[in-house]
């Protein structure tokens, strides 16, 4: 009979890491590059600010996204904190095979080039400073140069694996 301190058997570590992370509410953002066929962009809750002086923030991105290839050429990227009412923008950019710059989205051309998306709540364009490898992801680091934060309503969250208002809580 085990001791009634005995602790239960220890699930794989990397579904330890996601049973843990599913119950982590995270913001949600876009990444946006531009690449040699055109824009790229993908969903992120890995979003961090990493420093105030000088202005830098991080990202995870899987080495095997789509976006990769692109992202780890840029000199710069978009960096977009997507609102409440953006769920569908949130999705669209989590969608693996699809034209994610299509219409219904909107978005510019802003500094350096970067692709921008329209009616967020705030947004930034970035430059790369440095990739981190880290397992199956890559970590960037990137310096803030410029953007907007403009919108006021409330953030998009990102909770066991959906997409969440702060209203529905």
């Amino acid at each position: 009979m085990p001791h009634p301190s005995a602790e239960p058997p220890c699930p794989d570590p990397p579904d330890l890491l996601r049973s843990v992370f599913r119950r982590h509410a995270a913001g949600v953002a876009v990444i946006t590059a531009h690449g040699d066929r055109g824009p790229v962009g993908f969903t992120a809750t890995s979003l961090t600010s990493v420093a105030a002086q000088p202005p830098l923030i991080s990202f995870g991105i899987g080495t095997r996204s789509s976006s990769w290839p692109a992202v780890s050429r840029a000199e710069y990227v978009g960096v977009h904190i997507l609102s409440e009412h953006q769920s569908d923008l949130a999705a669209t950019f989590a969608r693996s095979g699809t034209d994610r710059f299509a219409l219904p989205t909107h978005w510019r051309r802003g500094p350096q080039g970067v692709p921008v998306l329209d009616d967020v709540l705030a947004w930034l364009v970035c430059h790369i400073v440095q990739h981190i490898p880290a397992g199956d992801h890559c970590i960037v680091i990137a310096e803030t140069v410029s953007g907007e934060a403009t919108g006021n309503s409330r953030p998009l969250l990102h909770h066991q694996g959906r997409f969440h208002t702060l209203s529905d809580y």
